[in-house]
Order: C-alpha cells, then structure tokens, then sequence
C-alpha cells in the first residue's frame, strides 16, 4: 500500500484533505477541511518540515496564513496569520537557505519577501517588498503588472517572476550587499501574451503564456548573457482566435527516470466548450533547436483546469480539477507518459485551484 496525502487548495474558506491509495482505486476521499479565509489558491509547504503549509488569502487584504497537518489523519489546524504585503497574493515560495518566504501579489505588482521558519511566530509580519511597473495591450487583464509565479531556476542563482501584465518574465537575483532580491533583466514575449508560469529542461526555458495560449521556448543562459528565442507552439491542435477565453494554466516537465525516461511537457487549458472537459496536452521535447512535437491531448472531464501537480514514485500520478466542475481527478501516467488514463475522482470537490502533496 501506498498512501498520499494532497491538499488542495481552492477558490472557497477552506483547504481540503484527501487521501489517494494505490490499493483502492477510484477513490479519492475527503479526509479534513481547514477553514482559513477567503480563497486560498496556492499551497506550499516548508522544505525542513512538510507539516508546516503556507497558503495565501486571494483578498485585497492579501494574507498568509501557516496550517499544521497531522500526515496520518490529514487534519490540520492554524497556527498564524500574516500580512502579504500586497493584494490577491497567488503564488508562494519558500528558500530555506535564506529563511525566507517569497510571495507574489497579484494585484499588486510586487513580490513581498518575508522571513520564516519552522517555530512561531513561523512567517514574520515584517517583510520588504520588490515592486514592478508594466501594462500590455488587453486592457482587461493588463492594466498593471500581475505577478503569477515565483520560482527559483534550477542551476542559477537567480528568480524568475512571470508577469502576466507586463508581458515578461522577469530576473531578480540577490544583491550581495543588501542580501535583498533585485531586479536584474527580463525576457519580453509577444504583446498580449500574458506570461503565466514557467518550466526549465535541459538548459531552456518553456513560458506558458495564459493570454493567446501558446508556450514560448528558449536557450537559457545565465545573466548577464541573454536568451535565444526557439519557437513559439500553440497549447492546443485548434485553438480559437487570440485573444480568447481559452486559457492555458499550468506546465510541468516531470524529470526522467527509470520507469519515464523520456522527459514530455505537460500543460492545462481551460474553458473548453466540450462537454468531455477541458484538455491536458502533452508534447515531446525533442530537437534543442525546434518547435515542441504535441504528442495527444487527453480530456479530462474537468471544466476550467487550473492547477495541477505530479507525485508519488517516479512521478508517476498526476492529480488536476475543475475550478469550475467536475471535482478532482487522479491520472495515470502510461505508455512512458505518452497519454494518462483516470485511476480516482472525488466529484464533488469545490473549485480547486492547485494541489500540494505531503509524503512524508
């Protein structure tokens, strides 16, 4: 037996619990729901102890707030309350190097970095704040700069912040004099593209872009030096005209392994007028100096799929749901992560927005 703990987080009051076991398939039971405040998106736990999960409150008086879980009865309780130092923070991230937590505020335009730790007061209400300018053409949607994630490249000592209002991904590394993140550079993409969230394989970087629903590749070398465009791929075989109301969420390239030796990219779209769902697309990332190959596009049943996380031994599982309908589904990863066939489903899960799993 095999057992998995996930939380999910949500755009509703609470963080839900479920337990996935390999030995009971087609079940994805509740186990806890935590009220924490108004929409918690994003879940990240605290690298030197995994009980410890920071979730921000998508408010205008954005918040984090810290959760203690218990990993055999997947209960958990509240332990502090903070600011965010900004509006709707989206995205969280934790450097154990450093002590700290960083936060991007979407509403804001800012990444507020704080100090935390594995004993009270856990998240420290005294933080600065990195603060970021730009607009795009989508009036709606780009009126300001929008932070949507923060994530630490793999190899190089720097951060990378999609903005999603600017059209940019943008490069902040650490000031050796103030110790504080800073901005260094940025990669522009195309005007309306909205960048949303990242990936990195192999030397390149893969940008998902929300707003005209394509992923963008590129050689990535470390700053000072700059990026060479690849190629530019639609996130679906037919998508409608940009802009639209198909948007793409969510990208993952699992790293290969004895079971997936063969590294495929992943990606979320959402709002698919189906009635079999939204789409998980996957494509082959093959040649280094060429477009990503789509391999299938799997309907998922979901509708609006938002985030979506890897687990369990050699990333073998994957677990996405409808922010929108149709709960919480688990996938199989088959034929060497070519496709993914549905192992459990909890339907009446409420909008979830994103996935943490704790195995201990």
């Amino acid at each position: 037996m095999t057992r998995h703990l996930i939380l999910v987080a949500s755009y509703t009051n609470s963080v839900v619990s479920l337990e996935f076991d390999t030995d009971k398939p087609a079940q994805l039971p509740v186990l806890s729901a935590v009220e924490v405040g108004h929409h918690p998106s994003w879940l990240t736990s605290h690298p030197d102890d995994l009980t410890l999960v920071t979730t921000g409150l998508e408010q205008a008086d954005g918040r984090i707030v810290t959760l203690k879980y218990d990993l055999s009865s997947g209960s958990g309780k509240v332990l502090s309350e903070v600011t965010s130092g900004g509006r709707d923070p989206c995205t969280l991230l934790v450097d154990t190097k450093a002590g700290e937590v960083l936060i991007g505020n979407y509403s804001s335009g800012s990444v507020y970095v704080a100090p935390i730790s594995t004993d009270a007061p856990y998240v420290s209400p005294k933080g600065y704040r990195v603060t970021f300018e730009g607009t795009g053409p989508n009036q709606a949607r780009q009126e300001a700069s929008h932070p949507h994630q923060v994530i630490f490249h793999p190899e190089y000592p720097e951060l990378f912040v999609p903005d999603l209002g600017a059209d940019v991904v943008r490069r902040l590394k650490k000031d050796p004099t103030t110790g504080r993140w800073t901005p260094a550079g940025h990669i522009g993409f195309e005007l309306g593209g909205g960048p949303r969230h990242v990936a990195f394989y192999n030397g390149d970087l893969f940008t998902l872009l929300e707003l005209s629903s394509k992923v963008v590749r590129h050689k990535l070398p470390p700053l000072p030096h700059p990026p060479k465009f690849i190629a530019s791929t639609t996130t679906m075989s037919n998508p409608p005209p940009s802009p639209n109301d198909m948007l793409a969420a969510e990208i993952h390239i699992p790293s290969p392994n004895s079971s997936f030796p063969v590294a495929y990219l992943y990606l979320s779209n959402r709002n698919d007028p189906s009635p079999e769902g939204d789409i998980i697309s996957i494509y082959a990332i093959e040649n280094p100096d060429q477009p990503l190959r789509l391999i299938t596009e799997v309907r998922t049943g979901l509708n609006h799929v938002r985030g979506m996380e890897f687990f369990g031994e050699d990333n073998r599982y994957l677990i996405a749901g409808g922010g929108r309908g149709g709960g919480a589904k688990v996938f199989e990863r088959i034929d060497g992560g070519k496709d993914l066939r549905v192992v459990a489903e909890n339907t009446s899960l409420e909008a979830p927005t994103g996935f943490l799993v704790l195995d201990a």
